[in-house]
């Protein structure tokens, strides 16, 4: 009689689906690019790709994500579909170079960013018994798209936009304070801010500098009609 044990196979791990895979803030920003193209193309109206925006910003999945976009003809173009590029801004000298991810810390001190420089596609702003201001009143904004990740945890997040460009939020307080002001341009070109993020016993505030206004918007839009006509006849 063999009293040897047979070992039993090892099972075969199985592959997570693709749909429900952790989706990453460049998975976000992909989808994000689709729909302002689509929104510059007019496929979407203005109130549908703030609404899509929004969900985009919220998705956990690749799945989730892909939910925005599965109407739309950029979605069905496959991985070599040509990426958007951000529309180039206005040289202006001195400026501060963008940051593709920027973070402004300040823990039990103050950090500022103000003044003229270019705002990156995403800022991180941490404030740990400190106050971090972020001011895009005088920015130069290289994507029309910006999410800024905002975190107080004793301490205050302060962030002041241009009046003419729109603004939204999606977070929450803990015993603190998390409030945006929303901000709604008339011009469907203009720059959007999304704020999101926590206080915890601190406090996360946004709203519009009175006064002040990007005045390149006017630019742009030229130069997204002069980029589509040159699309057309193709040049």
């Amino acid at each position: 009689m063999d009293l040897q044990k047979q070992s039993a196979p090892t099972p075969t791990p199985t592959p997570t689906p693709a749909a429900e895979l952790r989706a990453s803030d460049a998975d976000r920003d992909r989808v994000a690019d689709i729909l302002r193209e689509a929104l510059a193309e007019g496929r979407l109206a203005a109130d549908e790709h703030a609404e899509r925006v929004d969900g985009v910003l919220a998705a956990k999945t690749v799945g989730e994500l892909e939910a925005f976009i599965r109407d739309l003809p950029a979605a069905h173009q496959g991985p070599a579909a040509p990426a958007c590029t951000p529309v180039p801004p206005r040289p202006t000298p001195g400026a501060v170079p963008a940051e593709a991810d920027a973070n402004v810390v300040a823990v039990f001190s103050s950090a500022l960013r103000r003044g003229r420089w270019r705002a990156g596609r995403r800022l991180h702003a941490y404030a740990v018994f400190g106050s971090v201001e972020i001011d895009l009143s005088e920015a130069i904004f290289e994507y029309q798209q910006v999410v800024i990740k905002a975190v107080a945890v004793f301490g205050d997040v302060r962030i002041r936009v241009p009046e003419n460009i729109s603004l939204r939020g999606t977070g929450g307080g803990v015993l603190g304070s998390f409030e945006v002001s929303p901000l709604d341009s008339v011009d469907s070109a203009a720059p959007v801010v999304y704020v999101d993020g926590w206080a915890v016993l601190g406090s996360v505030e946004a709203r519009p500098e009175r006064g002040k206004r990007v005045a390149d918007i006017l630019d742009r839009v030229h130069d997204k009609v002069d980029r589509k006509l040159r699309r057309h006849l193709g040049h």
